[in-house]
């Protein structure tokens, strides 16, 4: 029999799910700042609430899921009352773990890449920044920035093992 987790190994635990989990809050909220509260709160009360957890044969990362998707909906909960937002939909419980864990993987390999281009990747698709800005920011010229992007994107490809679509 399985046993449950205990607070000695939970730091695996989280270091082992951080990636599909932050992947699943970020997907459902679409906003960088509100994802990260909402994926540390589904530590939190996991932690707090590890006696709980019963394997039954069901992975931790599915009792976390079900954690996040509870998480999600008390956002966007709060949010309609606050902000007088169109009411949530129900949060599909079922989670949809293969494109959690592509993204686990795709961030997992982005801080695998060098310095430079890791932060190149960051400002352009997660900052949303223009070439232009990119360079200024990291006082390149923007021919460097693009080089960059592209020997990032490719080390990406590779690192997944994915092919060209261009």
């Amino acid at each position: 029999m399985t046993r449950a987790p205990d607070t000695a190994s939970f730091a695996d635990l989280y270091e082992e799910n951080f990636d599909r989990i932050y992947a699943y809050v970020a997907k459902r909220l679409r906003d960088r700042a509100a994802a990260q509260d909402v994926t540390s709160d589904v530590f939190h009360h996991a932690l707090a609430n590890l006696q709980n957890y019963e394997p039954r044969g069901i992975p931790f990362a599915a009792w976390l899921f079900r954690i996040a998707a509870n998480k999600v909906y008390d956002h966007r909960q709060k949010q309609y009352q606050e902000q007088k937002l169109p009411p949530p939909n129900l949060v599909d419980q079922q989670a949809d773990y293969e494109e959690a864990e592509q993204t686990a993987r795709l961030f997992a390999a982005v801080r695998r890449l060098p310095a430079d281009q890791r932060r190149v990747i960051e400002m352009r698709f997660v900052d949303q920044k223009s070439i232009r800005v990119t360079a200024e920011e990291l006082r390149r010229s923007e021919g460097a920035v693009k080089q960059l992007q592209l020997r990032a994107i490719e080390a990406l490809r590779a690192s997944l093992g994915e092919v060209s679509h261009g």
